[in-house]
């Protein structure tokens, strides 16, 4: 399932096997696949358990999840499961020292999830935005041994009108931790467009409703983007 700006009324449901479409995009040369519990991040516990085990026990690729990870015994858990990396989003304005210390329990295994609404970042499943700006708040976990911030622009989050380029080189510019940037990509040209940012400290993207919609080929983004490391 995908969501247009985050919106759960605004839903457009792709496939009902998670977990063939995780092997679908293993298949397809993913190594790292995006694992997002929507109904977890909005009732603040995750509610997916089953497909994600399913989907870790088929997919040839490690996996990340994020979406109700609040504390520290739900990552563990979800460790336990088999999954690689684990997301926290809301926690990190609501208990920060919680995830610096899952970044000292699971060493280079906790990402923070920054999704911000016009710079500023939203949290519980996107429902509520606060007064925090996303820059701000990537400031605040340098040093502490966070894996990676994913940063989702949610204004272009499903809406295929390209990744917000200059949001995402801001805040990799302003931070060292490495940024995985997501929102928008929609056609190879979004891929292009974001590779000069390697040298800001970008080293990923987040793609999914353009490869469910057929108009970006995951094999011809991961080339691509080989070719230009």
């Amino acid at each position: 399932m995908r969501l247009l700006q985050g919106r759960m009324d605004a839903e457009t449901v792709f496939s009902d096997d998670p977990a063939a479409m995780a092997e679908k995009w293993a298949a397809a040369g993913a190594e790292l696949i995006h694992v997002v519990d929507l109904n977890g991040a909005v009732n603040k516990a995750p509610a997916n358990l089953d497909s994600i085990r399913r989907i870790i026990d088929g997919a040839k690729a490690d996996i990340q999840v994020g979406g109700g990870v609040r504390n520290i015994e739900t990552a563990a858990r979800l460790f336990e499961m088999g999954v690689a990396r684990v997301v926290i989003g809301t926690e990190a304005i609501g208990n920060p020292e919680m995830v610096r210390s899952a970044c000292r329990e699971f060493p280079g295994r906790i990402v923070v999830g920054i999704d911000a609404r016009n710079g500023r970042v939203a949290i519980d499943g996107w429902t509520t935005t606060t007064e925090v700006m996303a820059v701000d708040l990537a400031r605040r976990f340098e040093d502490s041994g966070v894996a990676a911030i994913n940063f989702t622009d949610i204004h272009r989050d499903g809406m295929r009108s390209g990744p917000n380029i200059e949001q995402t080189r801001n805040l990799a510019e302003a931070v060292s931790i490495p940024v995985v940037a997501s929102g928008g990509v929609s056609c190879l040209d979004d891929i292009r467009n974001l590779l000069p940012l390697a040298e800001s400290g970008v080293v990923g993207v987040i793609t999914g409703r353009a490869l469910y919609t057929g108009d970006l080929d995951l094999a011809e983004a991961i080339a691509l983007a080989s070719a230009a490391a």
